[in-house]
C-alpha cells in the first residue's frame, strides 16, 4: 500500500509540476518555473522514497531534497512579492 501511495503522490506531484510549467510558457512569469521546479523536486522524493521502499525516512538526503522544494517556493513567493513592492 505504501508504495501505491507514493507512485499517486508522486504523479500528481509531476503533474502539477506540468501545470506551473505550462503557465510559465505563457506568461513568462518565474514564479511559475520556481514552483513547477518546487513540484518535480518533491516528485523526485516521492521516487526515491518508492525505489528505497522504507516508509520511515531514515535516509537525511530525502530530507535535503525536500528542504530544497521548499526553500525553491519560499524564493519564489519573496521575489514574487519584491516586483511588486517595486512596481
Amino acid at each position: 500500500m505504501y508504495l501505491f501511495l507514493s507512485g499517486a503522490l508522486m504523479t500528481a506531484f509531476f503533474v502539477a509540476a506540468v501545470f506551473f510549467w505550462r503557465f510559465w510558457r505563457r506568461t513568462s512569469d518565474r514564479f511559475f518555473l520556481m514552483f513547477a521546479g518546487a513540484w518535480v523536486l518533491l516528485g523526485v522524493e516521492r521516487l526515491v522514497l518508492g525505489i528505497m521502499n522504507q516508509p520511515e525516512q531514515l535516509n537525511p538526503g530525502i530530507y535535503f531534497i525536500r528542504l530544497a522544494a521548499f526553500l525553491l517556493i519560499i524564493i519564489a513567493i519573496i521575489d514574487k512579492n519584491r516586483t511588486h513592492i517595486r512596481s
